[in-house]
């Protein structure tokens, strides 16, 4: 069995930022496999679906994506899930936009989510696909235009969300298939 993560932020306020691509990809693909999200657990929701053969339980943190950490180790224990096992899918800005990357451990890269999963588990051996959502623009002196934290939380339009997830699920599953014969 694969427990299959996305990141991101719960509540209206963050659904339309780049934040929470991986909550965009973990919601196609749990209703691609016919799951359900099932009500609220261990500060998260989840589905169990299955993907090309593979039990998976899909996760979604809903501890904001600072505290992901909690929820997924709590998810990690109790449906008994080593982290070689978890496939974790979350906003990347080292990526261009619609960039699709797998990786296997390593660090967290800046990313908080990834941080608080690392801190709270001890763990770094997950997997990971990374759905590239860029950088702010330069300004004149070539300094970014907005800060990272309000370039992935600031709010955007449905076309551009239904056009990314448009533009990364073919590349996003092939790397999923990959992994979940790991």
């Amino acid at each position: 069995m694969k427990l299959v993560i996305g990141l991101g932020n719960p509540g209206t306020k963050y659904e339309k930022t780049w934040h929470n691509a991986g909550f965009w990809l973990v919601d196609y693909l749990a209703s691609e496999s016919g799951a359900t999200w099932e009500s609220s657990k261990f500060d998260g929701e989840f589905a169990k679906g299955n993907i090309e053969g593979t039990p998976v339980v899909f996760v979604k943190p809903l501890t904001f994506m600072n505290l992901s950490g909690k929820s997924v180790a709590k998810f990690a224990q109790f449906f008994k899930i080593e982290a070689s096992q978890w496939i974790v899918l979350h906003d990347d800005i080292d990526l261009p936009i619609r960039a699709v990357k797998a990786r296997i451990g390593g660090g967290h890269g800046g990313h908080n989510g990834l941080r608080s999963i690392m801190d709270v588990t001890g763990r770094a051996d997950f997997s990971r696909i990374k759905l590239g959502v860029g950088r702010p623009g330069l300004n004149e002196d070539g300094n970014p235009e907005t800060e990272v934290s309000s370039y992935v939380l600031r709010g955007l339009d449905n076309n551009i969300v239904e056009g990314f997830l448009k533009a990364v699920v073919p590349e996003a599953k092939l790397r999923l298939k990959d992994l979940l014969k790991r």
